[in-house]
């Protein structure tokens, strides 16, 4: 039996394949190379799970990165969902000291999630940080559109994701934050327009790569 596994869009490669075996093996992990908190406690974890998810969050915290170099990210990202529920429920489960070191006690989680957000939301139940996480996922809202204009319409894209750091992460200042986030608006109604005039997305989306550069 042959097996092909192949997806509708081109695939990013976030890692080499001796980090894509310690990462799979792990079941989830901090991805060092998209985070700049290793000297501190996060101000923000960005959790993602699923191929689009995942670049979706990326490039969040690419834009947040840039504008906000003070900010520290945390970006895990999870392949085996299993690792989010406790030991006594699955027996892939993180501790929960392991579970609190990786999404902290405190701060706010904004999770990216290939599927339902109700499901993350059952796995973490009863952990620390429950209340902090904030889980963007399918929302069975869609048409005949383009990849992206399909991640908005379910707030899963970047810009979403980005608003949301900006409403829940509290060192982010009032005016700094009101400013960034009607930029973000403007770029949504940007792409609604340009999508229904071209029947494409934006090119910035389209052909956006990681850059990990901080202003």
């Amino acid at each position: 039996m042959n097996v092909i596994v192949a997806g509708k869009q081109p695939a990013w490669q976030w890692l080499d394949m001796d980090a894509a075996i310690k990462h799979c093996t792990l079941g989830l992990s901090i991805w060092e190379w998209a985070s700049n908190d290793t000297d501190s406690e996060p101000d923000v974890v960005m959790a993602c799970a699923g191929d689009v998810p995942t670049m979706e969050t990326l490039a969040a915290v690419d834009y947040l990165r840039q504008h906000f170099p003070k900010l520290k990210i945390r970006v895990v990202n999870v392949v085996d969902l299993f690792r989010l529920q406790s030991p006594d429920a699955h027996p892939h489960g993180l501790s929960d000291e392991d579970f609190d070191a990786l999404f902290t006690t405190n701060k706010p989680v904004i999770f990216a999630f290939h599927g339902y957000p109700g499901l993350v939301h059952r796995m973490t139940y009863k952990r620390t940080n429950e209340g902090n996480i904030h889980v963007h996922g399918f929302k069975e809202v869609g048409t005949t559109t383009t990849p992206f204009d399909m991640v908005v319409l379910n707030e899963l894209d970047r810009f979403h994701l980005v608003m949301d750091v900006l409403n829940r992460v509290p060192t982010i200042g009032g005016s700094e934050r009101i400013y960034h986030k009607q930029e973000l608006q403007f770029k949504l109604i940007e792409h609604k327009k340009y999508t229904h005039e071209t029947g494409e997305d934006l090119p910035e989306v389209r052909d956006w790569k990681w850059t990990g550069v901080t202003k």
